[in-house]
């Protein structure tokens, strides 16, 4: 007999196109963002041509950034959201970065040192779907380009519903369907053909990249996921298509 859990999470058996179980699936994407922690944010703008960056740019303007409110940015670890934050934010912003891949956030931390940002970053190894906070513990729940990779996307909305204070926000940029038929199949056929050979030059892995590319066909289009963050809880559910639909920004509240 099928659990409720399983139903609702059904993405946790899959690592792109091969069926595996959730805990497989937890081990194998931290064996892929071990593999290509270093040149992350490189990949992401050679496969974007930097688009990625104007996406990430309009992501923050919704965010309101303010001192004033605790932003949590979950599978952040490089910090290239909790950076453009701080920026905006100014010094006196309290940030908590939380990645369940430790070598991510070795390269986030090294950053921020080089940023000079000395003060007002707590790093923490934590997963998603279980965050080591506590309840009403945070104005704002960000995660970019995460929730496709963790095994049971309703617990981790779940538990963004739980971390975020009443009246916090969630945000979550991710990869999405492109709506035009035609636009559709050349994206599919850049992103079959030349990410995973852009990913085999840059970090001799390949296999992270085929990921990548499967991962994107396999998480929950606009609309399923829109009612699945409603599901768990939030109100005020919306999303912004970037790109045609490459990408899209969810939005939630907890009220």
């Amino acid at each position: 007999m099928t659990t409720r859990k399983q139903n609702k999470n059904k993405e946790s058996q899959w690592f792109g196109y091969k069926q595996v179980d959730p805990e497989e699936k937890a081990r194998l994407v931290v064996n892929v963002f071990d593999s290509v922690a270093t040149r992350y944010d490189l990949m992401n703008d050679l496969m974007s041509g930097g688009i990625h960056r104007l996406w990430k740019n309009r992501f923050i303007s919704m965010l309101h950034p303010s001192a004033r409110k605790t932003l949590l940015d979950v599978a952040g670890g490089t910090g290239d959201i909790s950076f453009r934050y701080r920026e905006r934010a100014g010094d006196k912003a309290k940030i908590t970065v939380c990645d369940i891949n430790e070598e991510m956030l070795k390269v986030g931390q090294d950053r921020a040192i080089n940023r000079g940002y000395l003060k007002g970053f707590e790093w923490i190894v934590g997963n998603a779907e279980s965050l080591p906070f506590a309840d009403d513990s945070y104005h704002l729940y960000t995660i970019s380009f995460g929730l496709r990779n963790v095994p049971r996307i309703d617990d981790a909305l779940e538990e963004a519903f739980r971390v975020l204070k009443p009246g916090g926000q969630f945000f979550c940029l991710e990869f999405s369907q492109v709506n035009n038929t035609v636009f559709r199949k050349l994206y599919d056929e850049y992103s079959f053909r030349m990410i995973p050979k852009i990913g085999e030059l840059i970090t001799k892995d390949r296999e992270s990249y085929q990921y990548l590319v499967e991962s994107i066909r396999q998480f929950p289009k606009q609309t399923e996921l829109t009612n699945r963050i409603k599901k768990a809880g939030f109100e005020q559910v919306r999303f912004t298509n970037l790109s045609g639909g490459i990408a899209a920004i969810h939005t939630g509240v907890k009220l």
